[in-house]
């Protein structure tokens, strides 16, 4: 608990693994020091996509900073929460000068950087020979659509799962199978032309975009990029229902009367939010969920699908486990839930093309994120900015949309604004979503 590097204090770090077991001995600490620390409020953050614990507990701490300041009086104690995940190495992160994107040639170039490339071996220690030929393959780019053919299939190893999982799926159709992503049963070569496209028009100035089709191996790395995103994307609703929902239920045994604040970050926000399936039953300890730019559908929540109502949000219901509300920060400016996953989500579930279509035309509809537009087909939703989020009380139980795109702002392509949340207003969004004073 006693770090040095670390901006708040009493802290605790919870590690899982990728099934979700948890570092036992972390655990034991948390549960036998909580009783006896004078804590009220423990606020549990878990974070995005990142390549290794360092880089965890510096965002936490820079998120954190603040938050002694904004609520002096409060009894606050706080958690990281470290799960296996990765970063691709050209996705720069605001304020983190270390982790910001590895310098590499001009133009979308799809060569696998070195730190993606040690990223991936560590996050699939079981594939690495297939890391090792998509690398190879990415840097030689050979002719024929019988290479690409090859690079998708072994792509697909990276984002295989166990038919009757639910933890990658977005919505559930009741009986209804679920299966891999459907970007890798079409043509490797279509799809990355797909995502090529979609490549270059956010690189291209405006009013500039090219009228000839990019070559289908600059989207080949955002095939890869999409199939390990996907195992994340799966890694993160199993560590929430069977790591850290259970783990709630023991701290709320241990720590009677405790108030808890889940905060996630990108696939983060999935963690914490299925953790709420996983909170053994009764438990009303979780006293608010603050979601920053979170990395899954829009109508996750929804109790039915607008264009389907046989067919419901794999969350349907969840906000009912809160004892408070669930605020969903959103911004315009972070193009890595803006384009590439509409984009991915439509090639996954969906064998329509979207080839020459408009990115933005994709907003909105049955692909969006949650980080990108906020909750949707969830009655009684509201919606506000952020400033008069923090003018005025937020409601004691519901969904609530903050725009934030007044602070997330920053970070060029392709991942945009994601990864720009260290700002003290969002630090004070979390304490007004818990009440926390």
């Amino acid at each position: 608990m006693a770090d040095p590097g670390m901006s708040v204090a009493p802290y605790w770090e919870l590690t899982f693994d990728a099934d979700g077991d948890v570092d036992g001995p972390e655990r034991d600490r948390l549960l036998a020091a909580l009783a006896r620390s004078g804590v009220r409020d423990l606020i549990v953050f878990a974070h995005g996509w990142n390549n290794d614990r360092s880089t965890a507990t510096r965002l936490f701490s820079a998120f954190y900073a603040p938050l002694p300041r904004l609520a002096p009086a409060a009894r606050i104690g706080y958690v990281g929460v470290v799960w296996p995940s990765m970063r691709f190495s050209d996705e720069p992160i605001p304020d983190f000068p270390r982790a910001t994107a590895a310098a590499s040639a001009p133009g979308p170039a799809p060569v696998l950087e070195k730190d993606t490339r040690a990223a991936l071996l560590a996050t699939f220690p079981d594939r690495a020979t297939v890391v090792d030929r998509l690398a190879r393959t990415l840097d030689e780019r050979p002719a024929g659509a019988e290479a690409l053919e090859e690079f998708g299939r072994l792509a697909r190893l990276l984002a295989e799962a166990a038919p009757q999982e639910p933890f990658a799926a977005d919505t559930l159709a009741p009986g209804a199978p679920q299966g891999g992503p459907g970007m890798f049963t079409r043509p490797a070569a279509d799809v990355c032309a797909e995502f090529a496209d979609a490549a270059a028009r956010l690189r291209a100035p405006a009013g500039q975009e090219s009228l000839s089709l990019p070559n289908p191996w600059e989207g080949a790395k955002e095939l890869l990029r999409q199939a390990a995103y996907y195992a994340m994307k799966r890694r993160a609703g199993a560590v929430g229902e069977r790591g850290l929902g259970p783990l709630l239920g023991r701290l709320a045994q241990a720590a009677p009367g405790i108030r808890v604040h889940l905060v996630g970050h990108s696939f983060g926000g999935r963690l914490v939010s299925f953790a709420l399936r996983g909170l053994p039953a009764g438990v009303r300890a979780v006293k608010s969920v603050t979601l920053l730019q979170g990395a899954f559908s829009h109508y996750a929540f929804a109790p039915r699908l607008p264009d389907d109502p046989h067919e419901a949000g794999v969350l349907r219901g969840q906000e009912q486990r809160i004892d408070g509300p669930l605020v969903c920060c959103w911004s315009g400016f972070d193009s890595a839930l803006g384009a590439f996953y509409p984009l991915a989500s439509r090639l996954a579930g969906d064998d329509r093309s979207v080839l020459g279509l408009d990115v933005g035309a994709l907003l909105g509809a049955r692909w969006g994120a949650l980080g990108h537009d906020g909750v949707r087909a969830l009655p009684g939703t509201r919606a506000c900015t952020l400033a008069a989020a923090l003018s005025a009380p937020l409601p004691v139980s519901g969904c609530v949309n903050v725009d934030a795109s007044a602070v997330v702002r920053r970070g060029g392509p392709p991942a945009g604004a994601h990864s720009d949340i260290v700002h003290p207003e969002l630090a004070r969004l979390v304490l007004a979503a818990g009440r926390v004073r």
